[in-house]
């Protein structure tokens, strides 16, 4: 009877931490954290990249180029919760999800995902989807069309970010090959430079492309831009780890490190260049440029990796936009393929050199695995060709419903500001 008595009291005992344990999967540190990181990225589009972009484009134009970036996060996040979410996250096959998360039906307030809260990744999620359509809006400003530019958004969101986003995180073909991109070199800055670069042998140079000087309208809002983003790109790749562990301890390290080296590079070969003048536009494209070559690495990576990234990136994004474009006669307007497409190329497969096991697991060539550098090359490759692929199918789609993507000449002439807008961005003749 004594027995008996012991074992139900042991028992009723045990039920708190059985009912602790089930529940331990929740963890209010790391939510605190992705609830920070998630705000630091959505700060990146409406406020960062807005005033990059508006900073570099031509002062006639600063308004409708910041309209381009803060209406593509109102649309992407709408698309994102409608189908998004549900394509890149949904179970599905290699390619895309399926519609289980339609407006975000079979997901409840206290889901989980990993430890955090699922409407939380959803959120963050999201805020990558925004950002990446409007780094695509760089290529093409000064010209096209807003209405084309609208609806192009929308569908790139659905139709070419979310399958690739499926296919490299939501376990997807590149996810189960074995690709490593920690925090979206292949699903945003590769997706996004090469749709770009799509969308302008199809648009076409602006007028007077090759003998204009094409001046920024405000170097201040432009280091103003870079400095936000830098900001925000610590809940970029920091909050990518979905936790406020090691790992994203790391990923801050690494991402500070490869953009200071990035400006630094960038700054440095202007500098020793003909004209020896080193320029607040150049370290501040710089910056960018290693920001973003550290992007799929920065996971990976450790202090050493993070600063051959930086300082190859800045280098790449020189050339990127100061010698290839010029050689190849293309007008990326903002040169979102020289710093995004080229450099998170080049990021990508150097994250299959100098992946260091001891980081996060997973190692590179120079760690003993030189199959991971195959890897990285074939998820590459894919991405291009689906990318590319794709943003010209949806372009030419979008171009017959508008009825055409570029604007007439003398609207390009006077600026889209004043002639599509009806507003002026500095109040002044």
């Amino acid at each position: 009877m004594r027995t008996k008595f012991f074992t139900i009291l042991l028992v009723m005992l045990a039920i708190p931490f059985f009912g602790y344990s089930q529940e331990a999967a929740f963890s209010a540190g790391d939510t605190a954290w992705m609830l920070v990181a998630t705000a630091l990225v959505m700060l990146m589009t409406p406020a960062g990249l807005t005033l990059f972009y508006g900073g570099l484009t031509q002062r006639k134009s600063v308004l409708n180029t910041i309209g381009m970036s803060y209406t593509a996060f109102c649309t992407a996040t709408v698309v994102w919760i409608v189908v998004g979410y549900s394509l890149a996250f949904g179970s599905g096959n290699g390619f895309i999800g399926g519609f289980e998360y339609f407006m975000l039906r079979n997901i409840k307030i206290d889901d989980l995902s990993g430890s955090i809260p699922h409407l939380l990744f959803v959120m963050f999620q999201g805020t990558f989807a925004a950002i990446a359509v409007a780094l695509v809006s760089g290529s093409i400003i000064e010209r096209v069309k807003f209405s084309t530019w609208f609806i192009f958004s929308i569908l790139w969101v659905a139709l070419i970010y979310s399958p690739i986003a499926h296919m490299v995180w939501g376990g997807g073909i590149l996810s189960n090959h074995g690709e490593l991109d920690f925090a979206g070199g292949t699903v945003i800055h590769i997706n996004a430079g090469i749709s770009g670069l799509v969308l302008v042998y199809m648009l076409g140079n602006r007028k007077g492309h090759n003998n204009t000087d094409h001046k920024p309208s405000s170097t201040k809002l432009m280091l103003l831009g870079s400095a936000l983003l830098w900001f925000g790109w610590f809940g970029f790749n920091g909050g990518s780890e979905l936790a406020a562990d090691f790992v994203a301890a790391n990923a801050l390290l690494v991402t500070n490190v490869a953009a200071a080296a990035g400006g630094l590079c960038w700054l440095i070969i202007e500098w020793l260049s003909t004209d020896k003048k080193p320029t607040l536009l150049g370290s501040a494209s710089g910056v960018v440029s290693g920001l973003v070559g550290i992007t799929p690495a920065s996971g990976y990576v450790d202090v050493t990796g993070a600063l051959i990234i930086g300082i190859f990136s800045g280098a790449i994004g020189y050339f990127g936009v100061v010698k290839l474009k010029s050689m190849l006669g293309y007008d990326d307007t903002l040169d979102v393929f020289g710093i995004h497409g080229l450099v998170g190329i080049f990021g990508a497969i150097a994250t299959g050199f100098l992946a260091n096991p001891e980081i996060n697991g997973a190692a590179g060539l120079l760690y003993g695995n030189p199959s991971q550098v195959w890897t990285q090359v074939v998820a590459v490759v894919a991405t291009i060709v689906f990318s590319g692929v794709g943003a010209a199918v949806l372009f030419r789609v979008t171009t017959m419903i508008t009825g055409g993507g570029r604007v007439e000449d003398a609207l390009e002439d006077q600026g889209m500001d004043i002639g599509y807008h009806g507003e002026k961005s500095f109040d002044h003749a």
